[in-house]
């Protein structure tokens, strides 16, 4: 058994831990956006593959026979290409997936489809907005400038941002319910965008917002193909584990 867990979340961290733990043989995937990945217990690899093709190409060269997709909700890229190499070369695939929020009594919600939507459910006045979603999702909050943008990035932007009036906040996550609150009431936060990750390590904005009434547009995650996914660690430890007492 040899496994490829593709990570960088706080989620596919703990996951890589206890894989350690146990003496696995895995390697630690990192797309390569963020400047100063964590540093793994397990041997790591950083970048992009090259599409369904170029992992397809890379199961084979390591001889990987597990795949965990322990990334973004959001990384629908790599999910995609993901289940395609999986299918072609025959290899076990699980998702390490957390639940989405749920909305919950309190809540101010504004569901839409995707980041262009999610500029437009703005309002037409000027408000100070919180941009919880990433720094690739940008370009389309530059077609609402009349609005304040707050954003919350794990680095400094290298290149100039689209937005007119932005402030940047540098924070890795994860955040807590008091940090947040501070920060939505030091800066005037009226609004809220963010995408439904799910999990715990973001969603202290999501109750400071429920506590101080303020409406969060909030982004539903996107469309994968079927595959067998999990929430738990010892699920993913048990599908890796099973094969690997086998010899597989």
């Amino acid at each position: 058994m040899r496994a490829l867990i593709l990570g960088g979340t706080s989620d596919a961290n703990r996951l890589a831990e206890a894989v350690a733990r146990l003496g696995l043989d895995a390697i630690y995937s990192y797309a390569g956006r963020t400047q100063a990945p964590a540093v793994q217990s397990l041997p790591t690899r950083i970048g992009g593959f090259g599409g369904a093709t170029g992992l397809v190409d890379y199961i084979r060269l390591q001889r990987i026979t597990h795949v965990v997709d322990a990334t973004h909700p959001f990384a629908v890229e790599i999910s995609r290409n993901a289940v395609a190499a999986c299918a072609t070369t025959g290899t076990a695939l699980i998702a390490f997936e957390r639940a989405p929020w749920h909305q919950s009594q309190g809540d101010n919600w504004i569901g839409v489809e995707d980041v262009a939507a999610a500029a437009a459910a703005l309002p037409e006045q000027r408000a100070r907005v919180l941009l919880a979603i990433g720094r690739q999702h940008l370009a389309p909050f530059a077609a609402r400038p009349q609005h304040a943008y707050t954003l919350r990035l794990v680095d400094p932007p290298k290149a100039a941002l689209p937005l007119q009036d932005a402030e940047v906040i540098v924070s890795r996550g994860p955040f807590t319910l008091a940090g947040d609150l501070d920060l939505i009431r030091s800066r005037n936060i009226q609004w809220i965008v963010a995408r439904n990750a799910g999990g715990t390590g973001a969603r202290a904005k999501i109750e400071a917002a429920r506590q101080l009434g303020l409406p969060v547009v909030m982004i539903a995650r996107p469309a994968l193909p079927a595959r067998q996914n999990t929430e738990s660690i010892d699920d993913v430890l048990a599908f890796l584990a099973h094969d690997a007492r086998l010899g597989a």
